[in-house]
């Protein structure tokens, strides 16, 4: 486990850069998290499939299926890849504070 540095918080990510402790997330860990997924000025698009991801999670204890990230925010699939270059599972849920999805390689 290995520890990142986002402000003046340091939070436990795994190996793929995941935090580890999802309650530790806040806006200023999603900024530096996206600056290691290419992402580095969260909009209010990025912003609205954050808190989406986030608000599902807490709710169901898990990431969401891409189509019903899609349905619910309005953003078809190749919008949310120029959102978050690296994938919806990847980049966007790991701004997101959400741990490793399953099946995410």
């Amino acid at each position: 486990m290995a520890e990142f540095k986002a402000g003046d918080q340091v939070v436990d990510i795994d190996e793929d850069g995941f935090l580890q402790e999802p309650d530790k997330w806040n806006e200023v860990v999603a900024a530096a998290l996206g600056g290691t997924e290419g992402v580095d000025d969260l909009t209010e698009d990025h912003w609205k499939v954050v808190n989406f991801l986030r608000d599902y999670y807490l709710e169901f204890g898990v990431a969401p299926m891409i189509r019903k990230l899609c349905k619910e925010t309005g953003f078809k699939l190749n919008v949310i890849y120029e959102l978050f270059p690296s994938g919806p599972a990847k980049g966007a849920c790991k701004i997101a504070g959400l741990p490793k999805p399953t099946g995410c390689v």
